[in-house]
């Protein structure tokens, strides 16, 4: 139960990740002019992405120091998931299972 309880967090965080990507590079289309905003759908899409991450994304901006208008939220946050919380993970689902207190 806890291997697919951890399994089930893993995937959950896998997805969070290509949807921070994902928006990341809607962004880039929207700010290049590619996609038009105005379009229903392309806002739709827009307006999930920006619901999915902004909560996630908010603290790190606050935090960080402005670099002129670059924002590295995302990178910090997809650093964060793939370096810190994944290993994380690991080393909690190593200790359940072998019983380390």
């Amino acid at each position: 139960m806890i291997t697919i309880i951890f399994n089930l967090l893993a995937e959950l965080i896998q997805l969070y990740y290509y949807v921070v990507m994902l928006a990341c590079l809607f962004s880039f289309l929207l700010g290049f002019g590619i996609l038009d905003p105005r379009n229903q759908i392309v806002w739709n899409i827009s307006n999930f992405l920006f619901r999915m991450t902004e909560p996630v994304l908010r603290p790190i901006r606050n935090i960080m120091p402005n670099i002129g208008n670059i924002d590295l939220s995302p990178l910090v946050l997809l650093l964060l998931l793939q370096y810190v919380l994944m290993p994380v993970m690991s080393k909690i689902y190593g200790m359940l299972m072998v019983g380390i207190a």
